[in-house]
């Protein structure tokens, strides 16, 4: 698919100062004991490139010193490259991608057409699209930007009126946005920047067909941006097709789970797993827990059960609608549930910090999604702590998750199964003679051979295996 080059550096520059009147001094503050005066000292996040207007919203949230991923990001997105960013989940890629979004669009100083956007970002699930939004109004308060967010679940009418008006930022899903469209509620004709997040997770769950019919209708002269915590070979090819002459910033192995994850793996079989994390619950009253489930039934069946047994629990799934998984994600956000059970596609984008504790309750069949699942932990900084319950079948996920991690996950209850080793290092079984049985140890029998194995031949014509009679008629 043809692509065009990267934006130039002219169209992201960082903010200018106020011009300055002929003799009038550069604005200047007082120094704290002296008398002297200093010139004003800049925000950390000034110093990559960000509008000063928008560094001074990030204290007010908790942003201070930038991630790994921003500063090494940001200066590069401010110069208007194309970037792939590997990075775990909870290091802070919003933020890496968002405040250089925000700070280019406010050099454009006119509000965007009807029916369009100016930058599209593109998100797997419903909840990681709200908690980018929600990211990304915080970085902007205070300017004319204006984000919006069209997810699945919500009333397509709605959607459709607010985006006549058009839009700075548009954070979507995929299929919700390929609704959109269809509609002609929406062009992407003026789209100066586009935002891939979390990636991988998207092609897991089937986008890449979306993803295709999307990118036909996107400028070719854009800025493109993707982020994913893991790398596998599909991701490349998106990367080569997608991105022109990009920088790749990779803070950690792709694969890699976050330092301060205490993780461990406890051998149970199925049907006790209920009864082992009722256990594990009660040993950490009043902090939060994330329990994953396979299944949309089996997330379901464990809440209900947990509820049964006294535990604030909450479920969210692809059965429940966006209305009931909102006000799920806000009881555990604000700690009035303490135990959210949900699967895997329900769970990206859940960007919750005081969430201690992660129970991996059936092993994902895919290995990358252990190390999304884990992320929902020891985000900002913190310390977080994961388990998995391994059933008997289960253990050859385990050991590919292992594989994938480059590292062994620790045994902290449980027996671990006796595993088998290929067949080929078996032992007959009882009963059975062995393959070798009258084989004399030089090596295969002869047969009174000097030439050994090659002695017998097969027949030029191979004799029929008709009847005599036939064979004489």
């Amino acid at each position: 698919m043809s692509r065009r080059g990267s934006v130039g550096c002219d169209a992201v520059r960082p903010a200018i100062p106020p011009r300055r009147r002929s003799g009038v001094r550069a604005p200047h503050v007082s120094g704290p004991a002296t008398g002297h005066t200093e010139r004003r000292k800049l925000n950390k996040f000034e110093h990559l490139g960000i509008n000063p207007r928008i560094a001074k919203n990030l204290a007010a949230i908790g942003l201070t010193e930038p991630t790994p991923i921003q500063a090494q990001g940001i200066p590069e997105i401010v110069a208007g490259r194309d970037l792939l960013g590997l990075a775990q989940t909870g290091t802070g890629k919003t933020a890496a991608f968002g405040l250089p979004i925000v700070t280019r669009l406010l050099t454009i100083g006119q509000r965007p057409a009807p029916k369009s956007c100016r930058a599209l970002i593109l998100a797997p699930t419903r909840e990681l699209a709200t908690q980018i939004t929600d990211n990304i109004t915080k970085f902007a308060e205070g300017t004319p930007i204006r984000t919006f967010r069209v997810v699945g679940g919500a009333s397509l009418n709605t959607q459709a009126e607010r985006l006549s008006r058009g839009v700075d930022i548009l954070v979507a899903t995929p299929g919700r946005l390929i609704d959109l469209l269809d509609r002609k509620a929406v062009t992407l004709n003026e789209v100066l920047c586009l935002v891939l997040d979390e990636a991988d997770q998207m092609l897991d769950i089937g986008f890449i067909h979306a993803l295709r019919q999307i990118a036909r209708l996107l400028p070719h002269r854009r800025q493109t941006l993707l982020f994913s915590a893991t790398m596998p070979k599909l991701m490349e090819e998106l990367a080569h097709t997608y991105l022109k002459d990009p920088v790749r910033v990779q803070v950690s192995p792709p694969g890699k789970a976050a330092d301060k994850i205490d993780q461990g793996v406890h051998f149970v079989n199925q049907g006790e797993k209920a009864k082992l994390l009722a256990d594990y619950v009660r040993k950490h009253p009043g902090e939060l827990a994330l329990v994953f489930n396979r299944t949309k039934h089996g997330s379901e069946k464990l809440m209900k059960l947990l509820d049964s047994w006294g535990f604030s629990a909450g479920a969210i799934h692809g059965n429940k609608s966006q209305g009931q998984r909102e006000r799920a994600l806000a009881a555990f956000r604000a700690g009035e549930i303490e135990v959210l059970v949900a699967t895997d596609v329900a769970a990206r984008g859940i960007d919750i910090p005081e969430v201690r504790h992660v129970y991996n309750y059936d092993l994902p069949n895919v290995p990358d999604n252990y190390v999304h699942r884990i992320g929902r932990t020891a985000r900002a900084g913190r310390d977080g702590r994961a388990v998995a319950f391994c059933a008997p079948d289960e253990v050859a996920d385990l050991r590919e998750i292992e594989k994938t991690m480059k590292a062994q996950i620790p045994v902290i209850g449980g027996e671990p199964p006796v595993e088998l080793g290929p067949i080929a290092k078996r032992g007959p079984r009882p009963g059975q003679r062995p393959a070798n049985s009258g084989q004399k140890p030089g090596g295969p029998k002869q047969h009174g051979n000097p030439h050994g194995a090659e002695a017998k031949k097969r027949p030029a014509h191979r004799p029929s295996r008709r009847p005599r009679r036939e064979q004489a008629a």
